[in-house]
C-alpha cells in the first residue's frame, strides 16, 4: 500500500470543507490534507506563486487531487515541482475553461464575463448562481446543490477581491501546451453531464497527458465527488494505493 499522503485542492469560490463526504469514504491508511486557499490573506500573485506557497506547506512527496480550478492548480504544481507530486488526480478539470476558435470544449466567454460583472454587485448571489451551475444536469442535481450549499456555508464567504482574481484565472488560463510535459501518472475523473467543463475536455486531458486514464461517471455533473462519493472514494483509494 502506498504511504504517500493525499492533498486535495478545492475549486473556485469554495473551501476544503467540500471534501468532507468523499474523505469519509477513503481507505488509505495515511494522511489526507485539504488546505484552504487562497486563505485569509487573499491571493497576492499568480497561479504559479500560489502553487509555490501550497508546495512549501505540503509533504515532501504526495498525491495531489484537484477539483475544477483546483485541477488546474494541480497540473501547475506537478509541472513546477515534479519531485514532490508523485501522482495526479484531476476531477472535473479542464486545461481551459473558456471557448476559443481552437477550443470548443469550454463555456462561452460571455458566461464568465457575466460572473465577473455580477461579482461587483452581489458576490453572494454570484456564488449561489455558480453553485447551481455546478449541479445543473446531474441526476441528483437538487441533492448536489443542497449539499454544496451546506458545505460552503460552514465558512465565511471569500472576499470579493479574492473571488475576482481567481475568476480571472479561470478566464485566462490555458494549460494545453503544458500537458505533454506532465510525466506523473494521472487519473482523470469526470461526470458525463458536466456543463462547466464538458466531457470532451476530460477526453482531451486523457489523450494529451502522457500517462493518463479517464474514468467517466454516468449521471454526474461538475461535482461528482458530491453526487457519488462512494464511486469517487473508491477511485481515489485505488489510485493512491497503486
Amino acid at each position: 500500500m502506498s504511504a504517500l499522503p493525499l492533498v486535495l485542492l478545492h475549486g473556485w469560490g469554495s473551501h476544503a470543507g467540500v471534501w468532507a463526504g468523499v474523505i469519509a469514504k477513503l481507505d488509505l491508511g495515511h494522511a489526507v490534507f485539504a488546505p484552504d486557499f487562497p486563505g485569509d490573506g487573499g491571493v497576492t500573485g499568480t497561479m504559479e506563486e500560489v502553487v509555490d506557497e501550497l508546495s512549501a506547506t505540503a509533504p515532501d512527496r504526495c498525491v495531489v487531487a484537484g477539483w475544477s480550478m483546483g485541477g488546474q492548480l494541480a497540473l501547475v504544481w506537478a509541472r513546477r515541482h515534479p519531485q514532490q507530486v508523485a501522482r495526479l488526480m484531476l476531477i472535473s478539470a479542464t486545461p481551459r475553461f473558456i471557448n476559443a476558435a481552437d477550443w470548443l470544449y469550454g463555456m462561452a466567454p460571455e458566461v464568465f464575463a457575466g460572473f465577473s460583472a455580477s461579482l461587483t454587485r452581489d458576490a453572494a448571489a454570484t456564488l449561489h448562481r455558480f453553485l447551481l451551475l455546478q449541479a445543473q444536469g446531474d441526476a441528483q442535481s437538487r441533492t448536489v446543490a443542497r449539499q454544496l450549499e451546506v458545505a460552503l456555508a460552514l465558512q465565511p464567504e471569500p472576499r470579493s477581491s479574492v473571488l475576482m482574481q481567481t475568476l480571472h484565472w479561470l478566464q485566462t488560463t490555458d494549460l494545453r501546451a503544458m500537458l505533454p510535459q506532465i510525466a506523473q501518472p494521472v487519473l482523470v475523473v469526470h461526470g458525463d453531464r458536466d456543463r462547466i467543463a464538458p466531457p470532451a475536455a476530460a477526453e482531451y486531458l486523457a489523450a494529451q497527458l502522457p500517462h493518463a486514464r479517464l474514468a467517466l461517471l454516468a449521471g454526474a455533473a461538475h461535482a461528482p465527488f458530491i453526487s457519488d462519493p462512494d464511486a469517487v472514494g473508491r477511485l481515489m483509494t485505488d489510485f493512491c494505493n497503486e
